[in-house]
């Protein structure tokens, strides 16, 4: 039977599109997939961040297939970090970003020990980086 493979992207919605962009770029080198332009204006920018993709969304960009109340900062989004949590900590505190809670034991979705690290982006999305054990 087929089924669900994973997640193949998660949308967000944001106050200032570029600036959000910048900010992942900075932190984890975000790749530009695909830009949705009208007019010039960017309304839609798909990043690879590492293996995740995330399609970010300029807030009032006037599509409609979207979620029925997109809000600035109402994800809570979990990615994988490569290395140790330790690494993830020292990434942030280059860029001088303060974490919220962690480092905290946590499980992964498919059961291994793992740590992970909680901050919020510019829009104030809850962010976790999880490193496994």
């Amino acid at each position: 039977m087929a089924g669900i493979a994973g997640f193949d992207h998660v949308a967000i919605t944001v106050a200032d599109l570029e600036a959000t962009c910048r900010f992942y770029d900075r932190l984890f080198g975000a790749e530009t997939h695909v830009d949705h332009s009208v007019g010039g204006r960017t309304l839609v920018r798909q990043i690879r961040l590492g293996g995740a993709m995330l399609s970010v969304h300029q807030a009032g960009n006037g599509i409609d297939l979207v979620a029925r109340r997109p809000t600035e900062g109402s994800a809570d989004i979990c990615f994988r970090w490569s290395g140790t949590i330790a690494s993830a900590a020292a990434r942030l505190d280059a860029e001088g970003i303060a974490p919220v809670e962690g480092p905290s034991p946590r499980r992964t979705s498919d059961g291994v020990p793992s740590q992970s690290l909680y901050f919020r982006d510019l829009d104030g999305n809850l962010i976790e980086l999880m490193a496994a054990d």
